[in-house]
């Protein structure tokens, strides 16, 4: 069979040039579109489901959500292993799946699982598929630089505008704010009044739950128009809430500013991110989606941050913490200067030791088309760009130049041996 082959490559040169010329090209294409990374993505193929019931402990968090969930997401198909995590109201359930499966063919699996799961878990706990990126889909890290704001606003800032805008990047898995307060309105119960009106805390809820809502009627028509008759009832300040009513006693209303307070606060935090001890910070962190071009993402998101920034109020700017693009550049290009390197040196310690132009060429042209054909392979096989493939091609430069170099001696000596055995007749 191999002989063959030599056989027809010899006799139709063309054709093995027109070949290795179409696989040179389709390698400088597979180069333009295979994802740049500075590290190989080593994570477990994995979806993670996340579930929060705040103020129970993991004991009741492990028996009422944990346990359901996992005994009923174990006969997903493909799954490899399952393991569950339970905290004081948070509940982090791993499905990781076996390398071959599509992340998000996995996804919609549990998905499908998870809207019968649901019903087993208590009334109001709605599980949620985590983000779908992966253990170093962190990509990028930027933060607020805004002195005329508190942490409120700044967070207000970042959660309601420069959080969404961010997320209509291509590539974007997910913006993880971090940092300042999370605003919120808080009833502050003075629990003597309650006693002496003789409510509870339940009718407290209850009445602030049912008093924030829109309320819809009917329609009805006068005078040849139609009129859409609806109660406007969303809380918009604090004086709202102050005169919702809990009940009326003797025909006068009570209301909650009669038994409380009312304030703007922030949320509980159990963290905060601070920035070389000079205060705290506002901020994101861009997740990039599984199996995106990093590179790309990230400028991407730097164009994206120059639109935002133009309608950021006045002495607000984005400053940026980490950017993984600075390494993947100094990485990526580290490499190829390796590689033109390799190239260089090999060419001339071939030309000299051969002294054969023609010999020398042969060799020389297993390397660029070899490359080619490696970033082929890479894009076929699902794989980055990174420090790691990109050595490996530098590594096996040497393998192809040793086998070039064996395969011309060979034939050297073949064509020596059929020269003197013509000579000797």
């Amino acid at each position: 069979m191999v002989e063959r082959l030599i056989s027809f490559s010899l006799r139709n040169r063309f054709i093995v040039l027109l070949v290795a010329a179409s696989i040179f090209g389709w390698g400088i294409y597979e180069v333009q579109y295979n994802p740049v990374d500075a590290i190989p993505d080593l994570s477990e193929n994995q979806v993670i489901v996340f579930t929060e019931w705040m103020g129970r402990s993991p004991q009741v968090i492990e028996d009422q959500v944990t346990y359901p969930l996992v005994a009923n997401l174990q006969g997903i198909p493909k799954l490899k292993n399952i393991r569950g995590a339970s905290m004081f109201g948070m509940s982090f359930v791993y499905l990781v799946f076996e390398d071959n499966v599509d992340i998000y063919w996995a996804r919609t699996r549990v998905a499908e699982r998870l809207n019968f799961a649901q019903k087993l878990l208590p009334e109001g706990i709605t599980p949620t598929l985590g983000p779908d990126g992966t253990g170093v889909g962190h990509i990028f890290w930027y933060s607020l630089d805004a002195k005329g704001l508190d942490l409120g606003e700044q967070r207000a800032l970042q959660d309601w505008y420069i959080k969404f805008a961010l997320q209509t990047v291509p590539g974007v898995s997910e913006v993880a704010s971090f940092g300042g307060f999370q605003k919120q309105y808080q009833i502050i119960i003075d629990p003597v009044k309650l006693n002496y009106y003789s409510l509870s805390m339940m009718d407290v809820l209850k009445a602030v739950k049912t008093n924030n809502n829109d309320v819809g009627g009917r329609k009805f028509e006068m005078s040849d128009k139609s009129y859409i008759v609806r109660g406007l009832g969303y809380i918009k300040s604090i004086g709202e809430i102050e005169n919702i009513s809990l009940r009326t006693s003797n025909n006068v209303p009570i209301r909650i500013k009669d038994v409380g307070s009312v304030q703007m606060g922030g949320d509980i935090r159990y963290g905060i991110f601070d920035e070389n001890g000079e205060g705290e910070k506002v901020g994101g962190i861009v997740v990039m989606r599984y199996g995106e071009n990093a590179d790309a993402v990230i400028h991407d998101v730097k164009i994206k941050m120059a639109e935002i920034e133009k309608g950021l109020p006045e002495g607000v700017k984005i400053k940026i913490d980490y950017d993984r693009s600075g390494l993947i550049e100094e990485a990526i290009g580290s490499v190829k200067q390796t590689l033109i390197e390799v190239f260089i040196s090999v060419s001339i310690i071939v030309l000299i030791f051969l002294f054969h132009w023609r010999s020398a060429i042969i060799i020389l042209i297993q390397i660029p088309i070899s490359v080619a054909s490696a970033f082929i392979l890479l894009n076929a096989f699902g794989f980055s760009s990174n420090i790691m493939s990109l050595t490996g091609i530098a590594l096996a430069i040497g393998v192809i130049v040793d086998d070039g170099i064996v395969m011309v001696e060979n034939s050297y000596r073949h064509l020596n041996e059929a020269q003197m055995k013509k000579e000797s007749k």
